[in-house]
Parts: structure tokens; C-alpha cells; sequence
């Protein structure tokens, strides 16, 4: 993953194109306040494209006003692929081909990403975009809440957090902490986190 943004980046997507993705895969910086510091950061965007073992993997990365990329948004089984294809439309891509790894060559990427500063930290997503209130009509408003996944897309979430070397995630790193999160009836049945707005 590229850690500055290519000069002439273009703008940010809409909150409205991001809601309309439905599940995604957030990564976001462990020093950030909350999964949504990132997008409050953010001043450009490209499309991430990496084939691996487990297929092609896309991904919106998003870069800050220095250029350093802030915050991720990962493709999911979940997500819906037409309203991805729509906000990638027209994004400059960052094709990346690893070379099948040996288990030694990805344990030490996983340590030289652990000591190369502060790591990423994860958490599946349903964003919403909101309207502001007075004196907020023109800034774009962000939320976001749990969804509920499929046990594919819970796998899939799974295998990307490993491969970034993501630890302390006990739904992605626990078989049964994935079985109750797939079988869960309805969103609600998940206690969301605060809705967080940032704009």
C-alpha cells in the first residue's frame, strides 16, 4: 500500500456514494479518535486493486492534506458492487501484485509494519450519510453503525485483517465470536457504538 498520495488525487466521494455502499471493511489509524477520524481527515482518494492468493482484493484509500493515507474502506462480499463500481468511476488506480509469499517473508512484513509506526486498527462498517443541521448544510456529515455480514463476508474481513497484520480483534480473530455475529437477526441486535459524525 502506498503511504503518500500521487499528486492530483481526485476529490472525495460524496457521504451519500459512501452510505450507498453498504458493509464495508474500515482500517483506520490507531491514534485516530474514532473508525470515522479518518474521512474527517481526508483531502483526496484512489482505488487500491491487489491481486493475492485469495483473488483480487479493491479498496478506497484515502490520503490527507500531506498526502499520508489516512483511512480504507475494503470491498466485502456485503458491499453492494454496483454502488462500489459508481465510486470508483473515473478514481486513478494503484494496482498492486504481490508475488506468493512464504509464511517467514509475511511474518516479517507483519513485524516491519508493527515497529514502522503507528498500525491500522479495523472495524466493519455500514456508513450513513447525514444531513447537517443549521450552520452545517454545506459541510458533508458522515455516521456510521454495525451491520450484520455474512459468514463470507465475516471470512473475508478476516483473511484482510491478518494480511495487514491487525491484532486484538476478537471478531475476526475468534471462530465463535463470528458465528454469533453472522447469526445476529437484525441490526438492531447488535448494540451500536455512539453515532459518529465527523465532518
Amino acid at each position: 500500500m502506498p503511504s503518500v498520495a500521487p499528486p492530483g488525487l481526485p476529490r472525495l466521494p460524496h457521504p451519500q456514494q459512501l452510505a450507498a455502499l453498504g458493509a464495508v471493511l474500515c482500517l483506520y489509524r490507531s491514534g485516530a479518535g474514532s473508525e470515522l477520524e479518518g474521512w474527517s481527515q481526508a483531502a483526496r482518494v484512489a482505488c487500491e486493486r491487489a491481486l493475492d492468493n485469495d483473488g483480487l482484493r479493491e479498496s478506497l484509500q484515502f490520503f490527507d492534506g500531506e498526502g499520508r493515507c489516512c483511512w480504507r474502506l475494503h470491498l466485502l462480499p456485503d458491499t453492494d458492487f454496483l454502488a462500489w463500481e459508481q465510486a470508483v468511476a473515473g478514481l486513478p488506480e494503484s494496482r498492486t501484485t504481490e508475488p506468493e509469499l512464504g509464511i517467514g517473508e509475511r511474518l516479517w512484513r507483519r513485524v516491519a509494519r508493527r515497529l514502522s509506526g503507528p498500525g491500522w486498527r479495523a472495524s466493519v462498517l455500514r456508513l450513513h450519510a447525514v444531513s447537517g443541521g443549521p450552520g452545517f448544510a454545506d459541510l458533508p456529515l458522515l455516521a456510521a453503525s454495525l451491520p450484520r455480514l455474512s459468514a463470507c463476508g465475516l471470512d473475508v474481513a478476516g483473511r484482510i485483517v491478518r494480511r495487514e497484520g491487525i491484532a486484538g480483534d476478537a471478531l475476526f480473530d475468534n471462530p465463535r465470536g463470528r458465528d454469533a455475529a453472522s447469526t445476529m437477526k437484525t441490526p438492531e441486535d447488535i448494540h451500536l457504538f455512539d453515532t459518529r459524525m465527523c465532518a
